[in-house]
């Protein structure tokens, strides 16, 4: 019985450090997703920007 009972802990111990490894990896993954999208924000922005300055400009142009 007590052979089991090591047997059972150290199989949820294996699981418990592959569980943690897995977040770690999952938290690394999420923070550089977040880092891309932040660029991508600033990116949009600043065509954004771009486009509504040309716009602006077009108009005055035409006016």
């Amino acid at each position: 019985m007590r052979q089991q009972l090591e047997q059972r802990l150290a199989t949820l111990k294996e699981e418990f450090q592959a569980g943690q490894t897995m977040l770690a990896e999952l938290e690394t993954k999420r923070e550089n997703l977040n880092a891309t999208l932040l660029r991508i924000s600033g990116a949009i922005q600043v065509l954004e920007e771009e486009l509504a300055r040309e716009a602006d400009q077009l108009a005055i142009e035409a006016a």
